[in-house]
Order: structure tokens, then C-alpha cells, then sequence
């Protein structure tokens, strides 16, 4: 994530030339001058600059030390990054951090919780630093599993759950866990926070909202081809994959940040298909920036 956007600069420069030349005309039919102009204007920038300033100052802060050591526990990826990529990974920590909403039901939200979905943004973020996440959210957390009714349950089929619109539930137990064991193929929070990549129609189809439509049909002729291999038992992805194309991608997304040099393995294409995606080969940390912009295959991405 950038402090400061191109794209966001680009529209409120214009946002405020237009709405501030509108009022300079009105200042000056009404025989005032064309100072209104003026004052629209700066407002329009003052409000397009409130972002990037609480960016700037949160990039600013020390990023605490106790964060740090969290992080070179339960993330390789991060452990494995340079001191550049590692200020990067922390800096999308803090925006990510201060930006959504952490709330609990019959859980403390504890620093640590907060920090795994957190760390779970920066890793898929981390590779395309132009991408933001599509809007604030609430980030909400159940002691353990829930069911449909969103009421907590032994018996509940649900660790996390992810809404178009709406909250991201997660199961507190399932996210320590998932970050427990980092190379099982198997964690909520990327799993849930993969799908809001699928909500740009606000329908989870299993096309990321960012892929290029021209890739589109390559996409659908590949998950196609993987699902059946779940399916037929020959595949790394487990079965809970082949439910559909949503879930299908939300569980290639945890594998491939997971267990990369068995998804490369076992599933070459898939493997690059994401790592186009993404931007990134989570076997190689340290270079992880191997791409700027689209890829050149299959899989390109459209500007964010």
C-alpha cells in the first residue's frame, strides 16, 4: 500500500479544479470575486490529503518491537524478507491496523489477534504495493467456530467467513492456529481475506476482482481442470476446495502462500498463475518484486 497514490492525487487535483472553477464562476456572477474558488478547492485537496498524511505519520512511528518478534515467529515469508521488504510488510501492518475495525464477541481483541489478520493483508498485498484493500472493514472475532446463525457452536461448520459488504468472521481459535503451523496449507485469515480479491461484482465466482478480463477465460478453463483433480482425490488442495470456484481460490491462495514449493510441484500452472496474480513467489521472498505491473501472460492483472 502507497502513502500517497498516484490515482488519488490525479482525481482530487481535478475534483478541485472543476468544483473550484464552478464556484469561481458563481463568485463572480454574484459580483464577489472568484475567492470561493479558491476556498472549494483547497477543501476538496484538504480532504483528499487527510489519508496520506495519517499514512505518512503512521510510517513515521517505531513499529513495536514486540510486533516485530510475532511476526519472525509465525510468518517465513517475512523472516525471510530484506530489511527494505520488512519496513514495507510492517509499514502495510500499521495501515492495515489503523484503517479496519477490530471487534470481539465474547473474546478480548488481543494485540495479537489484530496483528495476524494484519499480517495476513500485508502477505497478499506485498507483491502489488498499487493495490488497497476495497473498503474499511469490521474485523469481527468469535472465541471459536459459529454456525450459520452466527451463533458460536461446538458443532458450528464455520472457522471464518467473509461478506461482500459486510464483517469478516473469524474464529480467534482457528487464527492461532492457522499461524501456528505455517506450512500445513491450512489458514483462516488468508483464506477469508482471499475472498474479499472476489467481491467485485458482490458475488464470489472465484475471479479475483483484480484479474484482467482478457485473462478471464484462461482463469475459468484452469479451475476448471484443478477442481476435477480435487475432486478425483489427485490434488495438494483439499477437498473443501472443489465446493466451488470461490472456495476453490480462497484455498489455492493458502496454499500457495504456504506450502509454494509443493504447489509449484504438484501444480505448475496453478502455481503461476498466482504467483502472476500476486506478483510474487513466496519460495523466494527476497525477490519478490519480480514483476512490475502486468506479468505478460495469461494471468496479468488490471490497474488497480
Amino acid at each position: 500500500m502507497r502513502i500517497v497514490r498516484p490515482v488519488t492525487v490525479w482525481f482530487y487535483g481535478m475534483l478541485a479544479l472543476v468544483l473550484g472553477g464552478l464556484a469561481a464562476l458563481v463568485g463572480l456572477r454574484a459580483g464577489v470575486g472568484a475567492w470561493p474558488g479558491g476556498v472549494v478547492a483547497l477543501g476538496v485537496l484538504a480532504v483528499g490529503a487527510r489519508k496520506p498524511l495519517r499514512r505518512w505519520r503512521l510510517a513515521r512511528r517505531p513499529f513495536p518491537e514486540a510486533w516485530r518478534r510475532w511476526l519472525e515467529a509465525h510468518v517465513p515469508f517475512y523472516r525471510a524478507l530484506d530489511v527494505a521488504g520488512r519496513r514495507r510488510f510492517e509499514r502495510d501492518v500499521q495501515f492495515f491496523l489503523a484503517e479496519q475495525r477490530f471487534e470481539g464477541v465474547g473474546v478480548e481483541v488481543t494485540d495479537e489477534l489484530r496483528l495476524a489478520v494484519a499480517a495476513g493483508a500485508a502477505l497478499l498485498l506485498h507483491g502489488r504495493p498499487d493495490w488497497e484493500w476495497p473498503a474499511r472493514r469490521t474485523i469481527l472475532f468469535y472465541a471459536d467456530r459459529f454456525d450459520a446463525d452466527y451463533f458460536e457452536d461446538e458443532a458450528g461448520e464455520f472457522d471464518g467467513m467473509a461478506h461482500a459488504q459486510g464483517p469478516i468472521i473469524l474464529s480467534a481459535k482457528a487464527v492461532e492456529e492457522g499461524w501456528a503451523v505455517p506450512n500445513d496449507g491450512s489458514n483462516v485469515v488468508l483464506h477469508e481475506l482471499a475472498h474479499v480479491f472476489d467481491f467485485g461484482d458482490l458475488d464470489a465466482d472465484g475471479m479475483p476482482t483484480l484479474l484482467d478480463p482478457a485473462s478471464a477465460e484462461a482463469w475459468r478453463r484452469l479451475i476448471r481442470q484443478e477442481m476435477v483433480k480435487v475432486r478425483q482425490g489427485r490434488s495438494l488442495l483439499r477437498r473443501y476446495a472443489a465446493t466451488n470456484a470461490a472456495e476453490f481460490f480462497a484455498v489455492a491462495v493458502e496454499n500457495f502462500f504456504e506450502r509454494p514449493e509443493l504447489l509449484a510441484h504438484r501444480h505448475p500452472e496453478l502455481f503461476a498463475a498466482l504467483q502472476a496474480f500476486f506478483n510474487l513467489d513466496p519460495r523466494h521472498p527476497g525477490a519478490s518484486d519480480f514483476a512490475s505491473g502486468g506479468s505478460g501472460n495469461a494471468f496479468d492483472t488490471k490497474p488497480p
